[in-house]
């Protein structure tokens, strides 16, 4: 039995992606997260592993043959032809593993957070996009508090991807992540209880 409703969810790194699909669990919906996945696919043993291995190199690949995530980050955040190097070898088997798991679920709201939501086919697997927006300097110092990297290399990571703006443009709900936590439960509960009463 698959999820009767599919919510994409999306935004930018830092943006507050995992706090709300955390509050949209809390309400009930199944939460898919694509970078967990992606993270199953680079497991030891599996044929993304071996391939990344391959492209990158031994340095990337701990001695149980999965990939050091780290260590790949600091070569495909500073080379745009890397990530999209790693992104073709990645996507594909998130996207199938994704799809198996939305056929499976039993929920009647299913969540998939996704920071690639929009720039591949996952997109057109979901009936409305939501997207956690946050000012560029809130997500470099989230990054610098939460995952303690350098100020240098935060702003790296969040410059790396494409615009804010551009999922703005393609979203069904957009929610302000700039305020408190209550502030974005707050909106998190709102367009939940317009989707259940839809449903």
């Amino acid at each position: 039995m698959a999820a009767r409703y599919v919510i994409g969810l999306t935004g930018n790194i830092a943006s507050g992606k995992s706090a709300v699909a955390a509050m949209l669990a809390d309400l009930g919906a199944d939460v898919i997260d694509a970078d967990r996945v992606a993270q199953e696919a680079l497991a030891a043993g599996s044929d993304e592993a071996a391939r990344v291995a391959q492209r990158f190199g031994p340095g990337v690949a701990r001695p149980d043959g999965s990939i050091d995530r780290a260590a790949l980050g600091r070569i495909v955040f500073s080379d745009p032809e890397a990530l999209a190097d790693l992104e073709a070898i990645v996507h594909p088997g998130t996207r199938h593993r994704i799809y198996g798991r939305l056929a499976s679920s039993s929920a009647a709201v299913a969540v998939v957070e996704a920071i690639k939501l929009l720039e591949g086919p996952l997109v057109e697997h979901v009936h409305a996009v939501w997207v956690v927006t946050a000012p560029r300097h809130v997500r470099i110092r989230r990054l610098m508090v939460e995952r303690g990297l350098s100020a240098a290399e935060a702003e790296q990571r969040v410059d790396a991807q494409n615009p804010e703006e551009d999922k703005v443009r393609r979203a069904d709900v957009v929610l302000a992540n700039d305020g408190s936590l209550d502030d974005l439960r707050r909106q998190v509960e709102a367009h939940w209880g317009l989707l259940i009463a839809d449903c």
